[in-house]
Parts: structure tokens; C-alpha cells; sequence
């Protein structure tokens, strides 16, 4: 299962080489994530009770997006763990790979700081991993 989410770059988010300053992009795929799971989860993830905090985020750049270009952001789950997984989206300016980021993920008990796994309804809902 694959999530499309669709940003225009803004004139505060470009350097002054024209160009997405680099720490925009992690914003970019929080948002992404953050839209694919309360759309697919709800609005609150208390109701099942999870929630989840980041453990790492890896980005590789492939080429330049500027502003008023408009990038494609794909997300799926790339692995699930005992109480970790990871989420890939990938990033395109009219089908040309601009990024790759590989986000890891902790879930733990909402309001909390203690692992849990996903429930079933929760990789139900984001889907299983895409080989």
C-alpha cells in the first residue's frame, strides 16, 4: 500500500542556490506521514492505543526541487519490527527523483514512552510490507 501526498514548494523553503534548503525535506515527509496515517487511522491514535516516536531518519538526495515545483511524495512501510518499523517516501518533481528518506519508527503506548507493537488494526490499515 502506497500514499500519495502532493506539496508545492514555498518561497521561504529555497536557499539561496534556488533550491529546497535540506532540513525542509524532513518536514515534508512529517507531514506526509503524519496526513497517511490520521487519514487512515483517524484523527487520534488514542483510540488504539498508539502512537509512535522517531528513532532515526536517513535522506539521500538525488536532485534539486525549487520553488513552485510541486513534489510527489510516496510513502508505504518498508519494514515491520517487534515494536519498531520503518516508512520509506520516496520524492519526485514530475516523475524525476529529487529524494529518498527511510524513517524509523518506535511505537509505544499513547501518552507514553513505552514500546508497544502496532496493533493488528493499525498494519491493517497502513498495510503490509512493500517488496
Amino acid at each position: 500500500m502506497t500514499f500519495r501526498h502532493r506539496l508545492k514548494v514555498r518561497y521561504g523553503e529555497v536557499d539561496q542556490q534556488g533550491v529546497v534548503f535540506n532540513a525542509h525535506y524532513l518536514a515534508y515527509v512529517d507531514d506526509t506521514i503524519d496526513t497517511w496515517f490520521r487519514e487512515a487511522l483517524g484523527p487520534s491514535f488514542q483510540e488504539h492505543d498508539w502512537d509512535v516516536m522517531l528513532k532515526k531518519a536517513v535522506v539521500e538526495w538525488s536532485s534539486p526541487a525549487g520553488l513552485g515545483d510541486t513534489l510527489d511524495l510516496d510513502a508505504a512501510i518498508d519494514r515491520w519490527g517487534n515494536t519498531s518499523f520503518d516508512v520509506r517516501v520516496d520524492g519526485a518533481v514530475d516523475g524525476r527523483p529529487v529524494f529518498t528518506a527511510v524513517i524509523t519508527y518506535v511505537g509505544v503506548h499513547f501518552g507514553t514512552h513505552t514500546p508497544r507493537s502496532a496493533p493488528d488494526a493499525v498494519r491493517a490499515a497502513l498495510g503490509d510490507v512493500v517488496e
